[in-house]
């Protein structure tokens, strides 16, 4: 409404002068205003530049910067007036002489936020390399999933470009693919090269590097395809949280993923059998059969205890287990979630202690109400009175300033009226007063009135209404998430059973770990361990990020697993047996790409803004928790449990046999 007449909020910077040391030279500082004004005005990026304002004490003077164009692109342009500034503390070096606003602030918060992935980079790569090596036992192989990974996400940021003209960026997609096409791209290639070494010893040397390659892709290719599609259907639900920050994030995520697939099907089977070829002809050189790389294949110590406890007690390992994630998911009832305002962002950031003294000088600039009213162009003068009577109701309310500033478009149509907020928008003074505002005083005045359009906006209303819309979002995406967990898993598998299964594992994971974010963030004491000041809440987009991004992500662990189950059953195995084998063989390379994972979101936690912190702490218990207690403890125990009921309907019920060879093979373990 507020666009409409021209209204719309403007991107403003405002350079604040006060005392270097010592008092305050009011004749300095009324000269270095004047000088800010007329560099200011001089520059193109300038729409209009405020008479110097001094603060009720007289130790500060302000000059009000209002730029052109919208918003949120004055951060593309302050670079000139950050320079302008500059050049105005160089003549007046006895005076402290600094600016802020909205656009400086995204400015340094995106400079922040670049110089702190590229830490996480430089922690990520080699921590992935290392485990790759720890895996593999070799160079070579340990390298190519991290080429992949890199190559992935490359093609992914140049092919996001291009979906940028059609889906809107919120300037994010980048850091989203950095994180997705780490994880995704290693795990891809993970299974793949398990498998592909697996039929290398299994064939003894009587088949071709091109051969074994084929009868990997016959197996894990088509698992690859089914994750793939499961995390990008999986993201492509936050679509449905109509909200363009998630909207960059589904893109990212759709875009690296497809891409991760598609090289895992093509450049990975051809790399794999280049490589295999050359060990063939470097075996034939030297007249013996060529060397197989340590095998990833069997049971490791850990692994193979938790599936002997489970195998011999499922009831009381299931229970003990689902209990215990049940008692991690406990704090999520008292969830607060909040927009994360402008004072949570880090003091790292210049404009932001620029901000602080500012706030401090001029309280009154900390938030604001905005009051839009749309009607006839006849009836202004009748709005307008009706406006001015509701700030003289709003100047006695001791949580608002005295400041006051109605403004109507040229044609009369649209009027505002500005209320200054001397608080936070966090606070509960500024949060009540909206309350009042909306449901008391403007029902009372320019709401009564007949034939008009009224409505509360502002950093205050922003703050209360964006967290609403999350709430209002988060079950119809929860809905979405879990249809397409059920499915996908069902179709993959022929199984409704499976389907209900993936379902509920899912969503015990996911609440766990975000319980356990409640635990950590909404309460200080982690704050000097993880380097955060707690706010009280949980950012209102860490929710729907974590379940998203976690469903789409446990369906790679899902469908690799119980893909080996299913061929182990579809070859005549029983199912306790295929059961078994199939988790206690896939243990190893499963828990590897979860630490990769792990590894990669818990670099997250290092960053400085409050709300990507908890973001990647969320998706890294959240992995944690469902490579080690959900595959481990839960899934195995469940599907003991039901016995060949885990196909239905696509194969009919056979009795349990007893004892088999993977519960002897269990019990040498050790």
């Amino acid at each position: 409404m507020a666009a409409e007449g021209g209204l719309q909020q403007k991107p403003v910077e405002r350079v604040l002068i006060s005392a270097g040391t010592g008092g305050l030279d009011e004749s300095a500082a009324e000269g270095a205003a004047r000088d800010v004004a007329g560099r200011m005005a001089a520059l193109a990026e300038v729409e209009s530049v405020s008479a110097p304002i001094w603060s009720a004490d007289r130790t500060a003077v302000r000059v009000d910067v209002t730029m052109k164009g919208p918003e949120l692109d004055g951060k593309k342009h302050v670079e000139p007036l950050i320079a302008q500034t500059d050049a105005v503390r160089a003549a007046y070096p006895g005076l402290r002489v600094e600016q802020t606003g909205s656009p400086s602030i995204s400015k340094g918060i995106g400079e922040l936020r670049s110089k702190d992935l590229a830490r996480t980079e430089m922690i990520a790569l080699p921590v992935t390399l290392i485990t790759l090596l720890v895996v593999f036992g070799s160079i070579a192989l340990a390298v190519v999933p991290l080429l992949l990974a890199l190559s992935s996400i490359v093609a992914a940021v140049g092919l996001s470009m291009v979906a940028s003209h059609m889906f809107p960026d919120a300037g994010i997609g980048t850091n989203v693919i950095l994180l997705i096409g780490l994880a995704v791209g290693v795990d891809y290639t993970l299974f793949y090269i398990k498998r592909e070494r697996e039929e290398r010893a299994r064939a003894g040397g009587r088949l071709s590097a091109q051969a074994i390659v084929e009868l990997a892709a016959a197996t894990s290719g088509r698992a690859v395809v089914l994750s793939g599609i499961a995390v990008a259907v999986s993201s492509a639900t936050l679509y449905l949280a109509d909200d363009v920050i998630f909207s960059s994030i589904a893109t990212g995520a759709i875009v690296v993923t497809l891409v991760a697939v598609v090289s895992s099907l093509t450049v990975l089977p051809a790399l794999l059998a280049k490589l295999g070829e050359r060990a063939q002809r470097r075996a034939a050189r030297r007249g013996r059969p060529a060397r197989s790389e340590r095998s990833t294949a069997g049971y490791g110590r850990i692994t193979g205890a938790l599936l002997r406890m489970t195998s011999r007690h499922p009831v009381r390992t299931l229970a003990v287990a689902v209990l215990g994630m049940l008692a991690l998911a406990a704090p999520l009832l008292g969830l607060n979630l909040t927009d994360m305002g402008r004072e949570t962002h880090p003091r790292e950031i210049p404009a932001m202690r620029s901000y602080d003294r500012l706030n401090a000088a001029f309280p009154e600039l900390k938030s604001m109400h905005q009051v839009v009213v749309r009607a006839g162009a006849d009836r202004a003068p009748q709005v307008s009175d009706a406006l001015r009577d509701l700030a003289r109701r709003m100047a006695a309310d001791p949580r608002l300033a005295s400041t006051a500033q109605l403004r109507t478009s040229p044609d009369g149509r649209i009027s505002m009226l500005e209320l200054a907020v001397p608080h936070h928008v966090s606070t509960d003074e500024a949060r009540t007063s909206l309350r009042d505002l909306r449901r008391v005083h403007v029902p009372a005045t320019v709401g009564a009135l007949a034939g008009v359009e009224t409505a509360v906006t502002g950093d205050v209303a922003r703050y209360a209404d964006y967290p609403e819309h999350q709430k209002g979002k988060l079950p119809a995406i929860i809905a979405a998430l879990l249809l397409v967990t059920f499915a996908m898993t069902a179709w993959a598998f022929r199984s409704v059973v499976l389907g209900l299964v993936g379902v509920v594992l899912n969503l015990l994971s996911a609440a766990a770990s975000l319980g356990l974010v409640v635990v950590v963030f909404q309460r200080s004491w982690a704050e000097g361990l993880l380097d955060f000041t707690s706010t009280g809440s949980i950012g209102s987009r860490v929710p729907l990020f974590l379940f998203v991004i976690l469903f789409g992500l446990s369906m790679d662990y899902q469908v690799f697993v119980i893909s080996r189950i299913r061929e182990a059953v579809l070859a005549g195995a029983p199912t306790r047996r295929a059961v078994l084998d199939g988790i206690g063989s896939s243990a190893r390379v499963v828990t590897s790409a979860a630490f990769v994972m792990v590894t990669v979101f818990a670099s997250f936690v290092g960053l400085h803004i409050i709300e990507m912190k908890q973001m990647g702490f969320a998706l890294a218990v959240a992995v944690l928790l469902d490579a080690v207690v959900i595959r481990i403890l839960i899934l195995p125990a469940l599907l003991l449990l039901l016995g060949e009921r885990t196909w239905w309907p696509s194969r009919g019920s056979r009795p349990v046999p007893p004892v088999d060879a993977a519960e002897r093979t269990l019990a040498q373990v050790g």
